[in-house]
């Protein structure tokens, strides 16, 4: 059922000092920053020839990546997302096999305009993982 992996997510402490470091260090192809209110983060996106890395910051003092980030004052790896053709099959297959789908398991709007849910990480080896609708992204980052 799963595709490609489309992103791996990482919390940051100091979401410009994160980006330089992709940008700077790395070399990497980096996205302005966008806050997502309704995520209660601030997305980057570090462009990969196969892949990305999106670097998250609380928006707000009551996001769940705050949570993690008083959890992980370093910050750390947050959650891989792998690309599926249909949300709403793949939810379904999830319930069935068991599979905990977070947010009550309905999708929403992810960070690239398309569809999105997250799975329990006490079913994925530890792991938080979220799967992304495939589609053209209805959110551009412009890069800097």
């Amino acid at each position: 059922m799963i595709g490609k992996l489309n992103h791996i997510a990482i919390v940051v402490p100091d979401l410009a000092a994160a980006a330089n470091l992709y940008k700077e260090t790395l070399g990497g192809r980096v996205s302005n920053p966008v806050d997502m209110p309704e995520h209660g983060v601030t997305t980057v996106f570090v462009e990969l020839d196969n892949s990305k890395v999106e670097l998250l910051h609380p928006l707000g003092e009551d996001s769940a990546v705050q949570n993690f980030l008083n959890n992980n004052p370093g910050g750390g790896m947050h959650h891989v997302c792998y690309e599926v053709p249909d949300i709403d099959a793949a939810i379904k297959q999830m319930v069935d096999k068991g599979a905990r789908v977070l947010g009550g398991g309905k999708s929403k709007i992810g960070a690239h305009g398309l569809p999105v849910v997250f799975l329990h990480p006490k079913d994925f080896c530890g792991t938080l993982v979220e799967l992304e609708e495939i589609g053209e992204p209805q959110i551009s980052y412009t890069m800097m």
